[in-house]
C-alpha cells in the first residue's frame, strides 16, 4: 500500500451514523487512496456494538478504499470522549478484530501496557498500526521529531506518524528535514506534516522528502491546514510530472 508515494487521505468526522455514509458517499466519489473514520467525533462511541455496526457500514460502501480506525486523543488534538483509555484499546481491539478496516491508529505518548496490547491484538488479526504523535502548541525542534518518530518504530509500530504546528517558516523546514532523516534512518514508512496555513506546503510536498501519506479535505477537515482533495491531487499530479520531466 505505502508504495506509492502519496497517498492522499480523507477524513470521515459525522456524528452518528446516517450522517457519516452520507459523508462517505460524498468522499468515495473523489477517490482517495485512503479513508479515515475519526471515531472520536462520533456520538455513540460508548456503545461498542453502534460502534461496529458503523463500521460494518462504512466498510460496505467504501468500494474497496482502504479504511483507517483512529480515536484521536483529546490531549493531541482529538474530541472529547466518555471513554476510559482501558475502553478506548478495547474498542480499538475489538475492531482489529472485524474485516473492516485495514488500519489502526494510537498515540505513542500512551502508557506501553496499551501499546503493547493493541500491538499484539493489530498483529495477530493483520492490521497495520499507525504509532502517531501530534503537537498543536508548536513545533519541536528537528531532532524531537525524528526521536518521536523512532520511539514509534521501537515501539513495533507498522508506521510512524508526527504532525507538528508551525510558528514559522523555518518551523515547516525542521519538519521537513527531520522528515528527511526518519526515511533515511527508520525501518518502517513515516507519515508527517506540519499544520495551518503555513504548514500546507507540507501537506503538497512532504512527500518528496518521505511522507508517506497527505491528509485532504473530503467533505469536512479533521485538522487545521488540510486542502480539498481535488485541488491537493492536481497540486502533487503537476509537480510530480515537472519532476518527470526534468
Amino acid at each position: 500500500m505505502f508504495e506509492q508515494k502519496p497517498l492522499i487521505c480523507t477524513p470521515l468526522t459525522g456524528k452518528n451514523t446516517e450522517e457519516i455514509i452520507k459523508e462517505l458517499i460524498a468522499i468515495v466519489q473523489k477517490q482517495p487512496d485512503l479513508i479515515e473514520w475519526r471515531v472520536d467525533f462520533f456520538e455513540q462511541i460508548a456503545e461498542t456494538d453502534k460502534v461496529l455496526f458503523t463500521a460494518e457500514q462504512i466498510f460496505k460502501n467504501s468500494t474497496g478504499i482502504p479504511l483507517l480506525f483512529t480515536i484521536r486523543s483529546h490531549k493531541e488534538g482529538g474530541e472529547s470522549i466518555p471513554l476510559a483509555e482501558n475502553e478506548k484499546v478495547d474498542l480499538l481491539c475489538a475492531v482489529c478484530e472485524t474485516e473492516f478496516f485495514e488500519l489502526v491508529d494510537y498515540e505513542a505518548s500512551n502508557e506501553i501496557e496499551y501499546i503493547k496490547r493493541l500491538r499484539d491484538v493489530s498483529k495477530q488479526n493483520g492490521k497495520k498500526l499507525i504509532l502517531s504523535y501530534h503537537n498543536f502548541d508548536c513545533t519541536p525542534d528537528k531532532s524531537e521529531i525524528l526521536n518521536r518518530l523512532q520511539i514509534a518504530e521501537s515501539y513495533g509500530a507498522d508506521i510512524a506518524k508526527a504532525a507538528v504546528m508551525p510558528k514559522d517558516e523555518k518551523d515547516v523546514l525542521a519538519l521537513l528535514e527531520a522528515t528527511k532523516d526518519a526515511e533515511a534512518s527508520l525501518n518502517i514508512p513515516i507519515i508527517t506534516m506540519s499544520m495551518g496555513q503555513l504548514g500546507a506546503i507540507s501537506r503538497m510536498l512532504g512527500w518528496m522528502y518521505g511522507s508517506s501519506v497527505t491528509f485532504a479535505v473530503g467533505e469536512k477537515s479533521s485538522a487545521p491546514g488540510q486542502l480539498p482533495i481535488e485541488k491537493l491531487r492536481k497540486v502533487i499530479d503537476l509537480v510530480k510530472e515537472t519532476v518527470s520531466e526534468n
